[in-house]
């Protein structure tokens, strides 16, 4: 009965800390970028600073659903728990800081778009939906969601790491799992506007319920779905990627 508390405690510690990251990223990005809508390309901003500026994003979305993962992983430690799960923590996020390099370059090319024709810049809309869309539903991306799910066979390949790399490998190798599940999501951002505030909190709770919720499974196929009608719609709409086709364009 003395021993219940403490283990309680010690699992949900961390999670609580990460949460509190990520609204310290989402205060600091609402703060910044908050009067800003639908910016194309990378918002004018040099490689290092956009890399800090993505790294920040990615805090701010993936956190909250990697905290669960956190806590569960922080009671495979028995000493030395909070700067072991900081290095977790940290090797998780340069996984994330690393994708900002295809990013950068993805985001410079499709904001030459936003300067094409209007048909040029919706067509690479639908193509940006289309590709979210098809991901959804592909086995490689069910295969990363539920490993995200159900992350105890995590923790037994994590347990058989030696040494003092073992939090650093196993930080980058579960955000290797999440960037395999989430990277066609955070790509609808090109549609939507890189720091478009109302995106980010709609795909912040898409990622959250595709891996936390019961039926996270059937969301993510809905969702896949739905950026396919959407891949469509913006032919007819074409407001509906607003990052590609010039509607809403940065407002400071």
């Amino acid at each position: 009965m003395t021993g219940r508390p403490v283990t309680v405690r010690s699992g949900a510690s961390p999670a609580g800390l990460l949460l509190l990251a990520a609204a310290a990223a989402w205060a600091w990005l609402v703060t910044r970028w908050g009067g800003m809508q639908a910016m194309p390309g990378t918002m004018g901003l040099g490689l290092p600073a956009f890399l800090a500026m993505w790294t920040l994003m990615t805090a701010a979305m993936m956190l909250p659903a990697t905290a669960p993962v956190a806590a569960l992983y922080a009671r495979t430690i028995t000493v030395h728990r909070a700067p072991r799960m900081v290095v977790f923590t940290v090797a998780y996020l340069l996984v994330w800081a690393t994708a900002g390099l295809p990013a950068y370059g993805l985001a410079a090319g499709l904001g030459r778009a936003a300067d094409l024709p209007a048909a040029a810049g919706t067509a690479v809309a639908a193509a940006v939906f289309a590709v979210n869309g098809v991901y959804q539903l592909t086995p490689l991306k069910d295969r990363c969601l539920a490993r995200c799910r159900s992350p105890i066979g995590f923790m037994l390949r994590y347990a058989s790491y030696p040494g003092p790399s073992r939090d650093l490998r196993a930080g980058a190798h579960h955000g290797a799992f999440c960037l395999g599940c989430c990277w066609s999501l955070m790509g609808l951002l090109a549609a939507f506007g890189v720091m478009n505030l109302w995106a980010m909190v709609a795909l912040t709770a898409v990622i959250t319920t595709e891996k936390l919720a019961p039926a996270g499974r059937m969301v993510a196929r809905a969702v896949g779905i739905a950026s396919i009608v959407l891949a469509g719609a913006v032919f007819w709409v074409p407001a509906l990627a607003p990052g590609l086709t010039g509607s809403g364009m940065a407002r400071m």
